[in-house]
């Protein structure tokens, strides 16, 4: 995937975009996301230096933006590298400043799934900037389409295998973009135990598509003649 680079004439609208995203997908997100992603647009807005791709900033100074104190600056800054929305490039260490990056392909990838709340003509946009526009080949000659094959996942098994296939072909954007990234924990009677990679993908599950998941389990559990499971989300402990 080929980003798009935020310099030249069109840097200003391409800088709005990044940001509009961002605030989008903590409008999307649970209280924590929103809150992380409402403090990572204001350092954005306040301190990035665009030219050198990075922004220095102390902790004391981050806690004075923030209106917190450094501790909490700690840990919002390590769960915004965890998950994926900034990279460290160089630690606070000895005295030193630490600096830090925007991570774009992650920025690009956790926001996608809001572009289209915004509108079609931004959706387009971010597609070009993340270079994640797709080239479509349209057949002409008058056959039927074929149908975009869906990934395999086992038939014939309880559990979370058969409610992720029943995800993939009911709400098949939802799948690829959510519930594909959601693994099976730990095997539990009465529970599917499902493991998000990140706190963002979590907290909009947990928001958003909770119903969605338990609604599967409930007719799967119907189809098996078994107890309807409890769907439980987690994310990996550090």
């Amino acid at each position: 995937m080929e980003l798009k680079k935020l310099t030249g004439p069109q840097a200003g609208s391409l800088k709005y975009d990044l940001l509009t995203a961002l605030s989008v997908a903590g409008l999307h997100g649970s209280p924590t996301v929103q809150t992380s992603l409402m403090r990572l647009a204001a350092v954005i807005t306040a301190r990035y230096n665009w030219r050198l791709d990075e922004v220095s900033i102390g902790q004391a100074e981050l806690a004075r933006l923030w209106a917190v104190n450094e501790r909490t600056v700690k840990r919002e800054m390590k769960r915004l590298t965890e998950d994926g929305w900034i990279v460290c490039i160089r630690p606070g260490v000895r005295g030193r400043v630490g600096a830090y990056r925007l991570n774009y392909s992650r920025i690009y990838e956790n926001t996608e799934s809001c572009w289209a709340s915004v509108g079609p003509d931004f959706a387009d946009r971010m597609a070009e900037m993340s270079g994640a526009r797709r080239v479509v080949k349209v057949d002409f000659s008058g056959a039927a389409p074929r149908p975009v094959p869906l990934s395999v996942v086992p038939e014939g098994r309880t559990g979370w295998p058969a409610v992720a296939r029943r995800l993939q072909q009911s709400h098949p954007e939802l799948y690829e973009s959510w519930f594909a990234k959601l693994k099976e924990g730990e095997a539990v009677a009465g529970e599917i135990n499902l493991i998000a990679p990140n706190a963002f993908v979590a907290g909009y599950v947990q928001t958003h598509l909770m119903q969605n998941l338990q609604n599967a389990a409930a007719l799967e559990a119907k189809t098996a003649q078994s107890p309807v499971p409890r769907v439980v989300l987690s994310i990996p402990r550090v």
